[in-house]
């Protein structure tokens, strides 16, 4: 009865699409690129191995702040102190000292066009639940922990060299991912090329990501570089309906970033076409019911689903449905159910869910008898070597 519950019933099905992918080789120790429109993942490289993040770590930070003021706990107007601690952080800074207190706006902006470690800090004490940096770095660990950022642990508020402080890239584009379409109202300030704090900072004035003054549609996110890191960027780029999400890490130059990052966006952009998979209500395939008024259920998609497509090659996709079954009723209509897996020549694993296209209800005597012939029959049929 176990294997029969636990075993795996795959469905097969082929669709006229297009196919396969020129490949792009990065550089980068470890990337990931994802087309957030469509939810194709185009490269994985390393992309779930725990690195140090530097300054992309800083993402977090916004999260949590913009989080703060969405739900009235900080405010873009309000002032906040700087302490000794804050003051103390070197590499890139807003030049704060311990009788500043600076408004919230100017903070974030200080942090997400400024790089400002002294910033990040700030924010931190502002919001931690002790007060201290460290008590916010191990909330920022849980929360991210909650949105399903695995491979990330924070030991400080802004990516300073720590050991343990680590994140993947592709936790990295689940942020991103996260900030632009959570918070639409505060994504434009990644897109700032210049921010001048109380004209204390003439030389740390500048946004670094290289992208945002190429015209190529890049409008965030935030670079990040440390010795030990090497030179890494998560950036965004929108271009018609299309936006595109890639993180790279471990590069070794700031021209090598600027180059392969101007790189990947023009391949994503150009190498691939946005192709319809299968329309919501489609029904893709049937599933096997245990117990129910019905033998079997239908499965389909909630949405439309799409995928991007290599420009060049041939018409065929091969998909798999997956589902542990059979699957025992009742059964309501929405229920998620299986798993619809596919991978165009040349891209990583995409899995959609698939959801019951009705309701199976629990059947009634009848249907019982039914169910349990027919897993006498069965193990009659496979002899002793069948039985557990």
């Amino acid at each position: 009865m176990n294997r029969l519950l636990r075993s795996f019933a795959p469905a097969l099905f082929t669709m006229a699409l297009a196919l396969p992918a020129s490949a792009f080789d990065t550089s980068a120790k470890a990337a990931f690129v994802m087309d957030i429109t469509t939810g194709t993942i185009l490269m994985d490289k390393n992309a779930d191995t725990p690195l140090p993040p530097a300054s992309m770590s800083k993402l977090m930070t916004l999260y949590v702040a913009f989080e703060a003021i969405r739900d009235g706990r900080l405010s873009m107007d309000e002032e906040l102190p700087v302490s000794t601690h804050a003051m103390s952080y070197g590499g890139s800074t807003m030049f704060l000292d311990t009788t500043d207190k600076v408004r919230v706006d100017d903070l974030l902006r200080g942090i997400i066009v400024l790089s400002g470690n002294d910033a990040c800090a700030v924010i931190a004490e502002a919001l931690s639940p002790d007060g201290t940096e460290a008590g916010f770095a191990r909330y920022m660990t849980q929360r991210a922990q909650q949105m399903g950022m695995t491979n990330s642990i924070f030991m400080n508020s802004n990516g300073w060299p720590a050991p343990g402080h680590v994140m993947s890239t592709r936790d990295l584009a689940l942020l991103a991912k996260h900030l632009i379409e959570d918070f639409p109202e505060f994504y434009p300030m990644f897109a700032e090329t210049e921010f001048e704090f109380d004209g204390r900072a003439p030389k740390n004035t500048q946004n670094r990501n290289p992208l945002l003054k190429m015209g190529i549609g890049a409008d965030g996110l935030k670079t990040g570089h440390t010795v030990k890191a090497g030179y890494g960027l998560v950036g965004s780029a929108k271009q018609g309906d299309r936006r595109v999400v890639f993180v790279v890490s471990g590069l070794d130059s700031v021209k090598t970033r600027a180059e392969e990052s101007s790189a990947i966006v023009n391949w994503a952009f150009r190498q691939f076409v946005e192709k319809s998979v299968v329309k919501a209500g489609t029904q893709v395939a049937q599933a096997d019911v245990w117990m129910g008024s019905t033998t079997t259920v239908g499965l389909t998609v909630a949405e439309d689903v799409t995928t991007l497509m290599p420009v060049l090659g041939d018409d065929n996709l091969n998909a798999e449905v997956v589902y542990t079954g059979p699957i025992r009723a009742p059964i309501a209509k929405g229920d998620e159910l299986a798993e619809l897996v596919f991978a165009p020549d040349g891209l990583p694993e995409t899995r959609i869910k698939l959801v019951a296209s009705d309701d199976v209800a629990k059947g009634g005597f009848l249907a019982r008898l039914r169910t349990v012939s027919g897993l006498l029959l069965t193990r009659l049929q496979q002899g002793p070597e069948g039985a557990l």
